[in-house]
């Protein structure tokens, strides 16, 4: 992995992937468990998501760059592209996965993507990537919840440890409207309510 022998591996991989998609210009944002850890709320994960504005001309730039490292299935991933839907990439090396799902023509997409800050994901040497904010994290994982009939525990913890965590610094305004427009107003009331926020 060349320049990222220093950083943990999980950070190395997304990294590997997030530089062809700067390189390719290809707006996107690191969210799921990875964005939480960066946010204080940390967890074992074996995958990284990324949401990415991916188009059918990118499908053999992105394989080609990256197929000598990753396993990658350039049908599947032009398929995926092409409705809109999701793939992974599977490091040869450390068999760590990057799951990539499409932007789709979707608020909370659009919100992710547009919103998404530079943040710094190692020092010594610093590198950074575009990350979800930890508002869309907190929005995203409720609407999640939500549609996983509210029995996922660590998409619940996720929201209500970023919610104690970063009380002082969310912007509350976002998340109350943001919440209810997606259908999930409810269910942050209850987080808030839980966190003590």
């Amino acid at each position: 992995m060349g320049n990222y022998l220093m950083i943990p591996e999980p950070v190395a991989v997304t990294l590997r992937v997030t530089s062809v998609l700067d390189s390719l210009a290809v707006p996107y944002a690191i969210s799921g468990s990875l964005a939480s850890a960066l946010y204080g709320i940390a967890r074992a994960t074996q995958d990284v998501d990324i949401i990415a504005e991916l188009h059918p001309a990118h499908v053999p730039q992105l394989a080609g760059t990256l197929t000598a490292e990753f396993y990658i299935d350039d049908a599947a991933v032009a398929q995926e592209v092409a409705r809109r839907g999701s793939f992974n990439l599977i490091h040869r090396e450390t068999m760590f996965k990057v799951d990539i799902f499409v932007a789709r023509d979707h608020p909370l997409d659009k919100a992710v993507l547009a919103r998404a800050r530079r943040q710094v994901l190692h020092t010594e040497p610093e590198v950074s990537a575009l990350v979800i904010t930890p508002e869309d994290v907190v929005v995203a994982k409720l609407l999640w919840y939500q549609q996983g009939r509210e029995v996922s525990d660590k998409q619940w913890r996720d929201v209500v440890g970023i919610l104690r965590v970063l009380a002082d610094t969310l912007d509350r305004t976002y998340l109350t409207q943001f919440a209810q427009q997606l259908g999930v107003h409810d269910l942050m009331e209850r987080a808030i309510a839980e966190a003590n926020y």
